[in-house]
C-alpha cells in the first residue's frame, strides 16, 4: 500500500469513528489527552535531566464533563532550587513551563521520580473506576480532578468528585474522593460525603 493510499485509509477510518484527525496533528496529544499521554508529551519541554522523571500529575476540576483538560505534570529536576519543573497543558497543548517558586505538597518522597513499573492505570481508567462506586449510583457526578501522587501506600490516584445538589441542580458540590492503585486499578480507599448533595 503506497503512502497516499495509507493516509486516505487512516483519515477515512478516523472519520467513520467520529475522530478528528489529520496527518498534521497525528503526533500531538488530543484535547482530552490522558495523564500518561501528557507525561510523555511533557518530555519535549524539559531538560534531559528531567525526562521521564515524573513526580506528580494533577488536573484542575473539569468543566462540562468528567474528563479534565487542564493538567500539570511535575518532573524531578536536580538543577532547580526546589528540584522540580512543571509543565502545564490545556486541551492537550503545552501552555507553560515553570520551575515552581514554592514547595509543592510532599510528592513521591519529596522530589523522587515515580517508578514507571508501578504506573499501569491511566487517568481515564481511574476516573471510570471512581464513577462506578455504588454510593454514586443515584447522584449526577459532573466533574472530577484526578491527581497522581505518592502516599504511605506508594503511588496512588486520588480522584476528587463533584455532584449536583438535589435541591439546586444548577450547583455542584465537592463530595470527596476515591483513592485508586495505579498499579492494580483497585480501589484502596473511599472518602465520599454524599450527604453534601442534600
Amino acid at each position: 500500500m503506497n503512502a497516499k493510499l495509507l493516509c486516505l485509509t487512516l483519515v477515512t477510518a478516523a472519520v467513520v469513528a467520529g475522530i478528528s484527525w489529520s496527518p498534521l496533528n497525528a503526533n500531538e496529544p488530543p484535547p482530552d489527552a490522558t495523564a500518561f499521554q501528557l507525561m510523555k508529551e511533557g518530555n519535549k519541554y524539559v531538560g534531559e535531566q528531567s525526562k521521564d522523571k515524573v513526580v506528580q500529575v494533577r488536573a484542575e476540576k473539569s468543566i462540562g464533563t468528567t474528563v479534565p483538560n487542564i493538567w500539570y505534570v511535575v518532573y524531578y529536576d536536580h538543577t532547580a532550587t526546589l528540584k522540580s519543573v512543571e509543565v502545564k497543558f490545556a486541551a492537550g497543548k503545552m501552555v507553560s513551563v515553570e520551575r515552581p517558586l514554592r514547595l509543592l505538597e510532599p510528592i513521591f518522597g519529596g522530589s523522587e521520580p515515580s517508578n514507571p513499573a508501578k504506573l499501569k492505570v491511566d487517568s481515564d481508567e481511574a476516573i471510570r473506576t471512581a464513577l462506578k462506586e455504588p454510593l454514586l449510583a443515584k447522584l449526577k457526578v459532573v466533574a472530577t480532578a484526578p491527581k497522581l501522587e505518592d502516599s504511605e501506600m506508594g503511588p496512588v490516584w486520588r480522584v476528587r468528585l463533584w455532584a449536583l445538589k438535589l435541591n439546586d441542580p444548577a450547583t455542584d458540590v465537592n463530595i470527596g474522593e476515591v483513592v485508586i492503585s495505579p498499579d492494580t486499578g483497585e480501589v484502596i480507599k473511599r472518602d465520599l460525603h454524599i450527604a453534601r448533595v442534600d
